[in-house]
């Protein structure tokens, strides 16, 4: 699967099945240029991911709605939770454990920690 724009239209579409990687990037940003390859290639060999591509220019509302201070920066998503976010280029292989990492999550755990930290945070 290649990479798909990623725009408030269809955000909400996309962001809570399975897994989801967005990139959020500009044109007129050279790190984001060079790791742009990256996860294209990612996206070919990962078909069972979705992979998203957000231009922070087009779609300042989304970018804002995720406080993207730097760019690139890219962000995992599973089962509509996000799971990673970090600004930067990363090269291949760390993408590749990135991804390998994402796959291996207990969501039920994971679900359980953030009703936790809810409640606790409701009660003070």
């Amino acid at each position: 699967m290649a990479t798909i724009e990623v725009t408030e239209k269809n955000f909400n579409d996309i962001a809570d099945k399975g897994i989801v990687l967005l990139d959020f990037w500009a044109t007129w940003c050279p790190p984001c240029r060079q790791f742009g390859p990256i996860f294209e290639k990612a996206s070919e060999q990962h078909a069972d991911i979705t992979f998203g591509k957000i231009d922070t220019d087009a779609e300042q509302a989304l970018a804002q709605g995720f406080d993207i201070t730097s760019i690139p920066t890219l962000m995992a998503i599973r089962d509509g939770i996000v799971v990673f976010a970090q600004a930067g280029a990363i090269p291949a292989p760390a993408l590749e454990d990135l991804i390998r990492q994402v796959r291996a999550l207990d969501m039920d755990a994971i679900r359980q920690e953030l009703s936790e930290e809810l409640k606790q945070a409701e009660q003070n």
